[in-house]
């Protein structure tokens, strides 16, 4: 049977890989999954900032509409699609982010990855998890292929 991606089990480390490469390792990978985290939040800003301008368009009209046509206009004219940044909409600076600095953690980590660790995933996880374990018990078999 083919494995799905994480189900490789636990004994994951290259031979003749040692411990502080394996926790070196770990800890870019832990770097990085913060870098991922961060991507996640800047798309969360890019959502919610999109939806403020909207929802901002919105209360110009009802302001309009309710008879305070001065304060709709300079809402209107000074932040209605204003930049969030200087010369950019959060999707710019979404681009920018993805393409520039995360695209460099992204080749970086995976090519440390694929030179030190034969391209395999969280080998520090995978050690941590047959360390912490109890052998036998329900609740801690190494992968999906070991539960009854």
């Amino acid at each position: 049977m083919e494995h799905r991606p994480g189900e490789e089990g636990l004994d994951r480390r290259p031979d003749g890989v040692s411990d502080a490469t394996v926790e070196a390792v770990g800890k870019l990978s832990e770097a990085f999954e913060t870098i991922e985290e961060v991507r996640g939040r800047l798309y969360g800003l890019h959502r919610l900032t999109g939806s403020a301008d909207l929802a901002l368009g919105d209360a110009v009209e009802q302001l309009r509409q309710a008879g305070h046509a001065e304060l709709a206009d300079t809402l209107d004219r000074e932040l209605v699609g204003r930049n969030v940044v200087t010369g950019r909409w959060t999707f710019q600076v979404v681009e920018d982010f993805e393409d520039g600095y995360y695209a460099t953690w992204k080749r970086l980590e995976q090519q440390v990855r694929d030179e030190l660790m034969a391209g395999r995933r969280h080998v520090y996880e995978a050690e941590m998890k047959a360390d912490c374990r109890t052998e036998d018990e329900p609740g801690h078999e190494a992968t999906p292929d070991d539960v009854e």
